[in-house]
Protein backbone atom coordinates (compact mmCIF):
# COMPACT_ATOMS: atom_id res chain seq x y z
CA UNK A 1 0.00 0.00 0.00
CA UNK A 2 1.14 3.52 -1.26
CA UNK A 3 0.53 4.60 2.69
CA UNK A 4 2.26 8.03 3.66
CA UNK A 5 0.93 9.96 6.54
CA UNK A 6 0.69 13.75 5.49
CA UNK A 7 -0.99 16.83 6.87
CA UNK A 8 -1.52 20.22 5.08
CA UNK A 9 -0.87 23.08 7.08
CA UNK A 10 -3.17 26.24 5.38
CA UNK A 11 -3.94 29.89 5.78
CA UNK A 12 -6.65 31.72 5.81
CA UNK A 13 -5.06 34.64 3.64
CA UNK A 14 -1.41 35.45 2.60
CA UNK A 15 0.48 36.72 6.35
CA UNK A 16 -1.49 33.85 8.52
CA UNK A 17 2.14 32.95 9.42
CA UNK A 18 2.14 29.45 7.35
CA UNK A 19 5.86 29.39 7.12
CA UNK A 20 7.03 30.28 10.40
CA UNK A 21 4.64 27.62 11.63
CA UNK A 22 5.72 25.61 8.96
CA UNK A 23 9.07 25.20 10.14
CA UNK A 24 8.23 25.31 14.06
CA UNK A 25 6.22 22.41 13.43
CA UNK A 26 8.75 20.65 10.94
CA UNK A 27 11.95 21.32 13.78
CA UNK A 28 9.37 19.79 16.38
CA UNK A 29 9.20 16.83 14.60
CA UNK A 30 12.68 16.45 13.49
CA UNK A 31 13.93 16.94 17.38
CA UNK A 32 10.73 14.12 18.08
CA UNK A 33 12.90 12.21 16.44
CA UNK A 34 10.46 11.78 12.85
CA UNK A 35 12.14 11.18 9.38
CA UNK A 36 10.31 14.20 7.57
CA UNK A 37 9.66 15.15 4.26
CA UNK A 38 8.34 18.79 2.73
CA UNK A 39 6.67 20.66 0.37
CA UNK A 40 5.09 23.79 -0.70
CA UNK A 41 2.02 24.03 -2.68
CA UNK A 42 2.40 26.44 -5.98
CA UNK A 43 5.32 27.92 -7.61
CA UNK A 44 7.34 29.09 -4.61
CA UNK A 45 11.05 28.45 -4.57
CA UNK A 46 11.81 30.62 -1.13
CA UNK A 47 9.85 28.76 1.42
CA UNK A 48 10.96 25.12 0.56
CA UNK A 49 14.66 26.71 1.20
CA UNK A 50 13.65 26.94 4.89
CA UNK A 51 11.87 23.67 5.26
CA UNK A 52 15.36 22.36 4.04
CA UNK A 53 16.96 24.05 6.42
CA UNK A 54 14.94 22.13 9.22
CA UNK A 55 14.67 18.71 7.68
CA UNK A 56 18.07 18.73 6.40
CA UNK A 57 17.53 17.92 2.71
CA UNK A 58 15.72 19.85 0.01
CA UNK A 59 12.32 20.62 0.02
CA UNK A 60 9.54 19.68 -3.29
CA UNK A 61 6.47 21.50 -4.76
CA UNK A 62 3.37 20.16 -5.51
CA UNK A 63 1.91 22.90 -8.15
CA UNK A 64 -1.52 21.49 -10.01
CA UNK A 65 -1.34 23.88 -12.63
CA UNK A 66 1.53 22.29 -14.02
CA UNK A 67 0.30 18.66 -13.22
CA UNK A 68 -2.22 16.88 -13.05
CA UNK A 69 -3.65 15.03 -10.04
CA UNK A 70 -1.75 11.39 -11.35
CA UNK A 71 1.57 13.06 -11.56
CA UNK A 72 1.29 15.11 -8.24
CA UNK A 73 0.73 12.21 -6.63
CA UNK A 74 3.08 10.19 -7.98
CA UNK A 75 6.06 12.90 -6.44
CA UNK A 76 4.17 13.58 -3.02
CA UNK A 77 4.89 9.67 -3.18
CA UNK A 78 8.08 9.37 -4.60
CA UNK A 79 9.57 12.22 -2.46
CA UNK A 80 7.94 10.82 0.54
CA UNK A 81 8.00 7.14 0.63
CA UNK A 82 11.34 7.09 2.34
CA UNK A 83 10.29 9.33 5.62
CA UNK A 84 7.92 8.77 8.52
CA UNK A 85 5.88 11.65 7.62
CA UNK A 86 5.16 14.54 5.38
CA UNK A 87 4.20 18.01 5.97
CA UNK A 88 2.92 20.57 3.23
CA UNK A 89 2.87 23.92 3.43
CA UNK A 90 -0.17 25.77 1.43
CA UNK A 91 -0.08 28.76 -0.52
CA UNK A 92 -1.92 31.98 -0.33
CA UNK A 93 -5.05 31.49 1.41
CA UNK A 94 -6.51 27.83 1.15
CA UNK A 95 -9.23 28.79 -1.45
CA UNK A 96 -7.50 31.46 -3.65
CA UNK A 97 -5.97 30.01 -7.26
CA UNK A 98 -5.95 31.65 -10.14
CA UNK A 99 -8.39 34.85 -10.15
CA UNK A 100 -11.07 33.94 -8.36
CA UNK A 101 -11.09 30.43 -9.36
CA UNK A 102 -9.71 27.53 -6.53
CA UNK A 103 -7.30 26.44 -9.46
CA UNK A 104 -3.97 25.45 -8.69
CA UNK A 105 -5.19 26.78 -5.26
CA UNK A 106 -4.06 24.70 -1.60
CA UNK A 107 -7.28 22.99 -1.99
CA UNK A 108 -6.48 21.52 -5.28
CA UNK A 109 -3.77 19.69 -3.49
CA UNK A 110 -5.45 18.81 -0.87
CA UNK A 111 -7.99 17.22 -3.09
CA UNK A 112 -5.73 15.60 -5.80
CA UNK A 113 -3.86 14.06 -2.80
CA UNK A 114 -6.84 13.62 -0.22
CA UNK A 115 -4.37 15.14 2.31
CA UNK A 116 -6.17 16.11 5.53
CA UNK A 117 -5.49 19.97 6.12
CA UNK A 118 -5.23 21.88 9.43
CA UNK A 119 -6.18 25.56 8.86
CA UNK A 120 -4.20 28.08 10.28
CA UNK A 121 -6.31 31.12 11.32
CA UNK A 122 -4.79 34.58 12.29
CA UNK A 123 -6.92 35.90 15.46
CA UNK A 124 -5.37 38.51 16.39
CA UNK A 125 -8.42 40.91 17.55
CA UNK A 126 -11.00 38.45 16.83
CA UNK A 127 -13.29 36.29 19.31
CA UNK A 128 -16.79 35.41 18.68
CA UNK A 129 -15.79 35.46 15.10
CA UNK A 130 -13.73 32.91 14.61
CA UNK A 131 -16.76 30.58 14.38
CA UNK A 132 -17.64 32.60 11.25
CA UNK A 133 -14.43 31.81 9.75
CA UNK A 134 -14.26 28.30 10.57
CA UNK A 135 -17.44 27.88 9.34
CA UNK A 136 -16.89 29.43 6.37
CA UNK A 137 -13.95 27.10 5.36
CA UNK A 138 -15.53 23.86 6.41
CA UNK A 139 -19.10 24.34 4.27
CA UNK A 140 -17.33 26.41 1.09
CA UNK A 141 -16.65 23.29 -0.96
CA UNK A 142 -18.71 19.82 -0.13
CA UNK A 143 -15.59 18.47 0.80
CA UNK A 144 -12.73 20.87 2.16
CA UNK A 145 -10.66 18.06 3.77
CA UNK A 146 -9.87 20.39 6.34
CA UNK A 147 -9.47 18.37 9.69
CA UNK A 148 -8.48 20.94 12.23
CA UNK A 149 -7.06 24.49 13.13
CA UNK A 150 -4.44 26.13 14.57
CA UNK A 151 -5.09 29.69 16.17
CA UNK A 152 -2.60 32.04 15.58
CA UNK A 153 -1.46 34.78 17.63
CA UNK A 154 -3.89 33.89 20.34
CA UNK A 155 -3.62 34.87 23.66
CA UNK A 156 -3.34 31.96 26.21
CA UNK A 157 -6.36 32.99 28.15
CA UNK A 158 -8.96 32.52 25.30
CA UNK A 159 -7.80 29.38 23.35
CA UNK A 160 -9.70 27.00 25.67
CA UNK A 161 -13.07 28.75 24.21
CA UNK A 162 -11.57 28.78 20.41
CA UNK A 163 -10.90 25.21 21.04
CA UNK A 164 -14.56 24.80 22.17
CA UNK A 165 -16.04 26.67 19.20
CA UNK A 166 -13.68 24.46 16.76
CA UNK A 167 -14.67 21.04 18.22
CA UNK A 168 -18.54 22.25 18.29
CA UNK A 169 -17.93 23.04 14.34
CA UNK A 170 -16.40 19.72 14.32
CA UNK A 171 -13.11 19.99 13.59
CA UNK A 172 -10.32 19.36 15.95
CA UNK A 173 -8.29 22.60 17.84
CA UNK A 174 -4.50 21.17 17.22
CA UNK A 175 -3.44 24.23 19.24
CA UNK A 176 -2.49 27.80 19.49
CA UNK A 177 0.49 30.00 18.54
CA UNK A 178 0.83 33.43 21.02
CA UNK A 179 2.00 36.64 19.45
CA UNK A 180 6.13 35.62 18.73
CA UNK A 181 7.49 39.00 17.29
CA UNK A 182 10.96 37.37 17.91
CA UNK A 183 10.17 34.61 15.15
CA UNK A 184 8.60 37.00 12.29
CA UNK A 185 10.78 35.78 9.30
CA UNK A 186 11.64 39.05 7.35
CA UNK A 187 10.86 39.79 4.01
CA UNK A 188 12.04 41.42 0.82
CA UNK A 189 10.90 42.31 -2.77
CA UNK A 190 10.19 38.90 -3.71
CA UNK A 191 8.89 37.55 -0.67
CA UNK A 192 11.03 36.26 2.63
CA UNK A 193 14.55 36.33 2.73
CA UNK A 194 16.35 33.55 1.81
CA UNK A 195 17.38 31.07 4.01
CA UNK A 196 20.83 31.42 3.90
CA UNK A 197 20.68 35.02 5.04
CA UNK A 198 19.59 34.64 8.43
CA UNK A 199 22.47 34.08 11.09
CA UNK A 200 21.98 31.06 13.96
CA UNK A 201 18.50 30.34 11.82
CA UNK A 202 19.10 27.06 12.96
CA UNK A 203 19.22 27.79 17.07
CA UNK A 204 16.45 30.31 16.07
CA UNK A 205 13.90 27.27 14.44
CA UNK A 206 14.72 25.48 17.75
CA UNK A 207 13.71 27.53 20.12
CA UNK A 208 10.53 28.23 18.03
CA UNK A 209 10.40 24.44 17.78
CA UNK A 210 10.02 24.66 22.04
CA UNK A 211 8.28 27.24 22.12
CA UNK A 212 5.51 25.19 19.82
CA UNK A 213 6.15 22.47 22.01
CA UNK A 214 4.10 24.24 24.85
CA UNK A 215 0.97 25.36 22.82
CA UNK A 216 0.90 22.77 19.54
CA UNK A 217 -0.73 19.55 20.26
CA UNK A 218 1.58 17.34 18.26
CA UNK A 219 -0.20 14.28 18.85
CA UNK A 220 -3.56 15.20 17.72
CA UNK A 221 -1.72 16.37 14.23
CA UNK A 222 -0.23 12.89 13.63
CA UNK A 223 -3.28 11.09 14.54
CA UNK A 224 -4.93 13.60 11.97
CA UNK A 225 -1.76 12.49 9.74
CA UNK A 226 -2.68 8.69 10.14
CA UNK A 227 -6.17 9.50 8.50
CA UNK A 228 -4.73 10.32 5.17
CA UNK A 229 -5.64 7.66 2.69
CA UNK A 230 -3.02 5.73 0.71
CA UNK A 231 -2.11 7.80 -2.59
CA UNK A 232 -2.73 6.28 -5.55
CA UNK A 233 0.03 6.06 -7.87
CA UNK A 234 2.34 3.49 -10.59
CA UNK A 235 5.85 2.53 -9.60
CA UNK A 236 7.36 4.42 -12.37
CA UNK A 237 7.69 8.22 -12.23
CA UNK A 238 9.05 8.74 -15.87
CA UNK A 239 7.24 7.17 -18.97
CA UNK A 240 9.35 5.64 -21.75
CA UNK A 241 7.63 8.56 -23.94
CA UNK A 242 9.49 10.98 -21.92
CA UNK A 243 13.32 8.92 -22.51
CA UNK A 244 12.80 8.66 -26.30
CA UNK A 245 15.01 10.32 -28.77
CA UNK A 246 18.16 11.17 -26.45
CA UNK A 247 20.64 10.34 -28.33
CA UNK A 248 23.15 9.25 -25.34
CA UNK A 249 21.32 9.39 -21.62
CA UNK A 250 24.78 8.99 -20.01
CA UNK A 251 27.71 11.29 -18.98
CA UNK A 252 26.09 14.40 -19.69
CA UNK A 253 27.78 17.11 -17.44
CA UNK A 254 25.80 20.29 -16.52
CA UNK A 255 26.68 23.36 -15.35
CA UNK A 256 24.21 24.42 -12.60
CA UNK A 257 24.32 28.35 -11.43
CA UNK A 258 24.32 28.00 -7.00
CA UNK A 259 25.29 30.65 -5.06
CA UNK A 260 23.78 33.46 -3.19
CA UNK A 261 22.27 35.15 -6.53
CA UNK A 262 21.43 32.26 -8.39
CA UNK A 263 19.43 30.09 -5.95
CA UNK A 264 15.98 29.36 -7.00
CA UNK A 265 15.88 25.89 -8.52
CA UNK A 266 13.16 23.41 -8.40
CA UNK A 267 14.53 20.09 -7.07
CA UNK A 268 12.09 17.87 -9.29
CA UNK A 269 13.60 19.71 -12.22
CA UNK A 270 17.42 18.89 -11.02
CA UNK A 271 15.90 15.07 -10.35
CA UNK A 272 14.42 15.00 -13.38
CA UNK A 273 17.52 15.48 -15.48
CA UNK A 274 19.72 13.54 -13.11
CA UNK A 275 17.15 10.48 -13.89
CA UNK A 276 17.41 10.92 -17.72
CA UNK A 277 21.32 10.88 -17.35
CA UNK A 278 22.56 14.03 -16.10
CA UNK A 279 25.70 14.87 -13.87
CA UNK A 280 24.85 17.96 -12.06
CA UNK A 281 28.09 20.64 -11.39
CA UNK A 282 27.10 23.36 -9.47
CA UNK A 283 29.17 26.34 -10.03
CA UNK A 284 29.11 30.08 -9.05
CA UNK A 285 28.75 33.00 -11.04
CA UNK A 286 29.99 35.22 -8.17
CA UNK A 287 33.21 33.16 -7.05
CA UNK A 288 34.41 30.72 -9.73
CA UNK A 289 36.60 31.89 -12.65
CA UNK A 290 34.96 30.15 -15.30
CA UNK A 291 32.21 26.94 -16.10
CA UNK A 292 33.51 23.51 -15.28
CA UNK A 293 35.58 21.86 -17.59
CA UNK A 294 33.74 19.39 -19.63
CA UNK A 295 30.63 21.31 -19.65
CA UNK A 296 27.93 20.19 -22.13
CA UNK A 297 25.09 22.38 -21.27
CA UNK A 298 24.37 25.71 -18.92
CA UNK A 299 21.54 26.35 -16.27
CA UNK A 300 21.48 30.05 -15.43
CA UNK A 301 18.12 30.11 -12.51
CA UNK A 302 16.29 32.72 -10.59
CA UNK A 303 17.36 34.18 -7.58
CA UNK A 304 18.65 37.76 -6.70
CA UNK A 305 21.67 38.87 -9.13
CA UNK A 306 19.98 42.60 -8.68
CA UNK A 307 22.06 42.37 -4.84
CA UNK A 308 25.02 40.87 -5.95
CA UNK A 309 25.28 42.83 -9.36
CA UNK A 310 28.66 44.20 -8.09
CA UNK A 311 30.32 41.16 -7.18
CA UNK A 312 29.17 39.39 -10.45
CA UNK A 313 30.24 42.34 -12.66
CA UNK A 314 33.34 42.02 -11.21
CA UNK A 315 33.94 38.32 -11.73
CA UNK A 316 35.02 39.26 -15.44
CA UNK A 317 36.75 35.99 -16.13
CA UNK A 318 33.17 34.31 -15.58
CA UNK A 319 31.11 36.69 -17.82
CA UNK A 320 33.27 36.01 -20.63
CA UNK A 321 33.15 32.28 -19.67
CA UNK A 322 29.61 32.07 -20.10
CA UNK A 323 29.52 34.28 -22.61
CA UNK A 324 31.66 32.64 -24.56
CA UNK A 325 30.00 29.03 -23.50
CA UNK A 326 26.22 30.61 -25.13
CA UNK A 327 27.58 31.76 -28.53
CA UNK A 328 29.31 28.81 -29.09
CA UNK A 329 25.98 26.95 -29.20
CA UNK A 330 26.64 25.07 -25.58
CA UNK A 331 22.64 24.20 -24.84
CA UNK A 332 21.78 27.11 -22.27
CA UNK A 333 18.79 27.66 -20.24
CA UNK A 334 18.54 31.05 -18.67
CA UNK A 335 15.41 31.83 -16.70
CA UNK A 336 14.59 35.07 -14.81
CA UNK A 337 17.52 36.26 -13.12
CA UNK A 338 19.64 34.23 -15.15
CA UNK A 339 18.43 35.50 -17.55
CA UNK A 340 19.08 39.08 -16.38
CA UNK A 341 22.38 38.34 -16.11
CA UNK A 342 23.31 37.32 -19.83
CA UNK A 343 21.81 41.14 -20.38
CA UNK A 344 24.65 43.67 -21.75
CA UNK A 345 23.54 45.71 -17.94
CA UNK A 346 21.59 45.46 -14.88
CA UNK A 347 20.85 47.69 -12.58
CA UNK A 348 20.94 47.17 -8.53
CA UNK A 349 18.96 47.94 -5.65
CA UNK A 350 20.05 51.25 -5.60
CA UNK A 351 19.76 51.79 -9.43
CA UNK A 352 23.70 51.86 -10.62
CA UNK A 353 24.19 50.11 -13.81
CA UNK A 354 27.06 47.37 -13.81
CA UNK A 355 28.27 45.31 -17.12
CA UNK A 356 27.14 41.48 -17.00
CA UNK A 357 27.60 38.69 -19.70
CA UNK A 358 26.46 40.86 -22.35
CA UNK A 359 24.79 37.79 -24.62
CA UNK A 360 21.63 39.93 -24.92
CA UNK A 361 22.01 43.21 -26.24
CA UNK A 362 19.69 45.56 -23.60
CA UNK A 363 19.24 46.18 -19.94
CA UNK A 364 17.78 45.34 -16.98
CA UNK A 365 16.06 48.07 -14.30
CA UNK A 366 14.16 48.05 -11.16
CA UNK A 367 10.63 48.68 -11.13
CA UNK A 368 8.11 49.10 -8.48
CA UNK A 369 5.88 46.60 -8.78
CA UNK A 370 5.27 42.86 -9.68
CA UNK A 371 5.72 42.18 -13.33
CA UNK A 372 3.88 39.78 -15.17
CA UNK A 373 3.30 38.39 -12.06
CA UNK A 374 1.43 34.02 -11.82
CA UNK A 375 0.91 31.67 -14.10
CA UNK A 376 0.79 31.27 -17.85
CA UNK A 377 1.28 29.34 -21.31
CA UNK A 378 4.02 29.84 -23.71
CA UNK A 379 3.21 29.61 -27.39
CA UNK A 380 6.65 28.72 -29.27
CA UNK A 381 6.78 31.34 -32.41
CA UNK A 382 9.82 29.14 -33.90
CA UNK A 383 11.18 25.72 -33.19
CA UNK A 384 13.36 25.79 -30.32
CA UNK A 385 15.34 24.37 -27.55
CA UNK A 386 12.64 24.19 -25.56
CA UNK A 387 9.35 24.17 -27.73
CA UNK A 388 8.01 23.54 -31.17
CA UNK A 389 6.73 26.27 -33.51
CA UNK A 390 2.97 26.72 -31.89
CA UNK A 391 3.69 24.01 -29.15
CA UNK A 392 2.32 24.92 -26.14
CA UNK A 393 4.52 24.94 -22.43
CA UNK A 394 3.04 26.12 -18.73
CA UNK A 395 5.18 28.65 -16.99
CA UNK A 396 5.33 31.60 -14.43
CA UNK A 397 6.71 34.38 -13.99
CA UNK A 398 7.90 36.73 -10.73
CA UNK A 399 9.76 39.46 -10.89
CA UNK A 400 10.41 43.31 -9.71
CA UNK A 401 12.88 43.83 -12.02
CA UNK A 402 11.94 44.15 -15.83
CA UNK A 403 14.32 44.28 -19.47
CA UNK A 404 14.22 46.85 -22.16
CA UNK A 405 14.48 43.25 -24.61
CA UNK A 406 12.40 40.86 -23.40
CA UNK A 407 12.76 38.66 -26.62
CA UNK A 408 9.97 38.15 -29.54
CA UNK A 409 9.90 34.19 -29.98
CA UNK A 410 7.17 32.82 -27.90
CA UNK A 411 3.90 33.95 -27.33
CA UNK A 412 2.46 34.51 -23.78
CA UNK A 413 -1.07 34.63 -22.34
CA UNK A 414 -2.18 34.61 -18.47
CA UNK A 415 -4.66 31.66 -18.46
CA UNK A 416 -7.20 33.10 -16.38
CA UNK A 417 -7.42 36.95 -18.26
CA UNK A 418 -7.14 38.62 -22.03
CA UNK A 419 -3.48 39.68 -21.16
CA UNK A 420 -0.76 38.32 -24.18
CA UNK A 421 2.38 39.44 -25.14
CA UNK A 422 5.47 38.51 -27.04
CA UNK A 423 8.78 37.27 -24.76
CA UNK A 424 11.75 35.16 -24.41
CA UNK A 425 14.61 34.73 -26.48
CA UNK A 426 15.23 31.47 -27.50
CA UNK A 427 16.98 29.07 -30.64
CA UNK A 428 18.38 26.15 -31.58
CA UNK A 429 20.63 26.08 -28.09
CA UNK A 430 18.94 28.41 -26.00
CA UNK A 431 16.88 29.86 -23.98
CA UNK A 432 16.73 33.13 -22.19
CA UNK A 433 13.43 34.83 -20.66
CA UNK A 434 11.73 35.43 -17.30
CA UNK A 435 9.48 32.76 -17.16
CA UNK A 436 10.31 30.32 -14.93
CA UNK A 437 9.54 26.58 -16.48
CA UNK A 438 8.78 23.21 -14.12
CA UNK A 439 9.91 20.23 -15.88
CA UNK A 440 7.18 17.68 -14.61
CA UNK A 441 4.71 20.02 -16.49
CA UNK A 442 6.59 20.23 -19.50
CA UNK A 443 8.32 16.66 -19.70
CA UNK A 444 9.44 17.35 -23.39
CA UNK A 445 11.83 20.38 -22.20
CA UNK A 446 13.80 17.97 -20.23
CA UNK A 447 14.21 15.41 -22.96
CA UNK A 448 15.19 18.28 -25.70
CA UNK A 449 17.73 19.74 -23.45
CA UNK A 450 19.33 16.46 -22.65
CA UNK A 451 19.12 15.71 -26.57
CA UNK A 452 21.02 18.71 -27.26
CA UNK A 453 23.68 18.96 -24.95
CA UNK A 454 24.35 15.21 -26.20
CA UNK A 455 25.03 16.23 -29.74
CA UNK A 456 26.99 19.13 -28.39
CA UNK A 457 29.26 16.69 -26.03
CA UNK A 458 29.62 14.79 -29.54
CA UNK A 459 30.44 17.95 -31.71
CA UNK A 460 33.02 19.07 -29.11
CA UNK A 461 34.74 15.55 -28.86
CA UNK A 462 34.91 15.43 -32.20
CA UNK A 463 37.06 18.79 -32.71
Amino acid sequence: MNQIKRFMLAGTKSGAGKTTITCGILQLLINSGYGVSAFKCGPDYIDPMFHGKVIGTRSGNLDSFFTGEEKLCELLYNNSKDTDISVIEGVMGYYDGMGFSDTASSYSVAAMTKTPVILIIDAKGISGSLGAIIKGFLTYKKESYIKGVIFNRLPQRLYEKARELAEALGVKACGYVPELPEFSLKSRHLGLVTAEEIIDLKETLNQLADKLSKTIDLQEILALAEEAPPIRVSESDISVHDKENIADEMGITLAVAQDEAFCFTYRDNLELLKKLGAKLIPFSPIKDKALPKGTDGLLLCGGYPELYARELSENISMRKSIKAAVNGGMPTIAECGGFMYLHESLENMNGASYPMAGFIKGRCFKTERLQRFGYLQLKGNEDSLVANKQELIKAHEFHYWDSDNCGMDFHAEKPNDTREWECIHAGETFYAGFPHLYFYGNPSIAVRFMDKCSQYRTKRNDK
